[in-house]
């Protein structure tokens, strides 16, 4: 009923702004015009391919992230790995691991599991706490929402690498770590998030539609999850999709401080917190995890910010390049074109049959 009304009542709403098929193809769209942004999407299925098929790699290559091989390392230089560019050979593709001799690329591609699960998990447990929190401080009474604000307000000003360090050293060992990481992640650092739903979905009570809905005699719940839910996923995608870069770092900052995921599960910060020694004798242990991370993070935020400039197209990127803003100007012209047309050509057919 309420959808019927404001297609009634706003016939120049943007259709962007209204959840279908149409917003499907007008997202796409505008995501299409910026080159970056497309870059950075196959950057990102690229990275996550490689991490779902790390057992598979691994047996091709032969090897695995945890065998030691002492033969590939020199015990006289301190276990300096043997052999030009870390031991890089046909059986070991980016070298061994200094002291131990197990192989990088088994543990760089397992490693990518980890820390992109980890960062995944921890954004989805942010995301859900966010949401269900920002929504109930909207729609509750001013207590609740009195309540609920200043508890967001605690966890937004707690400082996430200090309360992680304390509830992950006090954890016992035999608890997953890659869950317990993104758990510890999730749960502290939601406020934000909660923070941005609640000014939504504030913006969203006031709307002829959700008045409308309410005084249809729907309650709190059915409001929430029919009218106010789908104005929500523009902004908390695009939150969603900045946060994931933000997580994959504090995994990293955790394992690098020898909290986080511990040996012998491979992660990138993990084998970061190893090579602070061998930068010198074996400057590619360093690099590689580095320079995943590098790789990773940068194409997460370029995504990131594509998704938002896409969602929201009166917001201009803030990159600068490869955003293609002619063709996505272009673009919006020819999507308000096609409705200005659709409308007329509705118009001229209530006429007709009026006339008639």
């Amino acid at each position: 009923m309420s959808e019927a009304i404001v297609a009634s009542q706003a016939p120049g709403t943007d259709p962007a702004s209204v959840p279908g098929a149409s917003g499907a193809r007008q997202f796409w769209r505008r995501l299409r015009t910026q080159r970056a942004a497309l870059v950075a999407a196959g950057v990102v299925a690229l990275l996550v391919l490689l991490a779902l098929a790390a057992p598979l790699l691994t047996a091709i290559e032969g090897q695995d992230p945890t065998t030691y091989h002492p033969s590939l390392i020199d015990s006289a230089r301190g276990g300096v790995p043997v052999g030009s560019f870390g031991g890089v050979s046909g059986d070991h593709w980016l070298g061994v691991e200094p002291q131990t001799g197990r192989d990088l690329f088994a543990r760089l591609v397992y490693g990518a599991r980890v820390s992109l699960g980890v960062a995944l998990g921890a954004t989805v447990v942010q995301v859900l706490v966010g949401v269900v929190v920002g929504v109930a401080a909207a729609l509750g009474n001013r207590w609740i929402d009195q309540l609920l604000s200043r508890i967001t307000d605690i966890f937004v000003a707690m400082p996430l690498m200090i309360m992680s360090l304390a509830l992950l050293a006090i954890v016992p060992s035999s608890f997953p770590r890659p869950l317990l990481v993104a758990l510890v992640i999730g749960l502290i650092a939601w406020g934000n998030t909660a923070k941005i739903v609640r000014a939504q979905t504030l913006t969203l009570k006031g709307l002829d539609y959700v008045s409308a809905a309410r005084l249809s005699g729907w309650n709190t719940w059915r409001i929430a999850r029919r009218e106010l839910l789908p104005g929500l996923a523009a902004p908390v995608i695009t939150y969603a999709a900045l946060l994931v870069p933000m997580n994959i770092s504090a995994e990293a900052a955790l394992s690098f401080l020898g909290v986080g995921v511990k040996p012998p599960t491979p992660s990138w910060g993990q084998m970061l917190t190893a090579a602070n020694v061998w930068y010198q004798a074996a400057p590619q242990y360093l690099l590689l995890p580095a320079g995943a991370l590098l790789v990773t993070v940068l194409a997460l935020t370029v995504l990131g910010d594509g998704v938002r400039t896409a969602l929201d197209p009166r917001a201009a990127s803030r990159l600068r390049v490869g955003t293609g803003r002619k063709r996505e100007a272009k673009a919006d012209a020819d999507s308000k074109k096609a409705a200005t047309d659709a409308s007329v050509n509705a118009d001229a057919s209530a006429n007709k049959e009026a006339k008639a």
